[in-house]
């Protein structure tokens, strides 16, 4: 399994430091843990799941898909507030129009 936390997480491009940060472990317990020389709790791979937007069986039995991405978007986005989807979404809207006119 410690590869594949280390897999997901450069898939979605966080730092071992954000992911330390977001789940309140140290950077040093990450590197522990993606090289194996750490056991990982349950509980701690609840909030690995969670926070890279997977489920737990995911992580576990190695059935990581490619919309790891999508879904960890999809889950952030849905904590913002609904000014910030606003802007989020006319950033994105410009972006592709902006993509579409070269």
């Amino acid at each position: 399994m410690n590869e594949r936390l280390k897999q997901v997480r450069k898939s979605l491009k966080l730092s071992q430091e954000f992911v330390a940060r977001q789940l309140e472990m140290t950077r040093t317990t990450i590197v522990a843990i993606e090289a194996g020389t750490r056991k990982v709790t349950a509980d701690e791979v609840k909030k690995f799941a969670k926070l890279y937007g997977v489920s737990t069986d995911e992580l576990l039995y190695g059935n990581v898909t490619e919309d790891a991405e999508v879904r960890a978007f999809a889950r952030t986005f849905s904590e913002l507030s609904d000014q910030d989807k606003k802007e989020i979404m006319n950033l994105m809207n410009f972006k592709k129009r902006y993509k579409e006119s070269l």
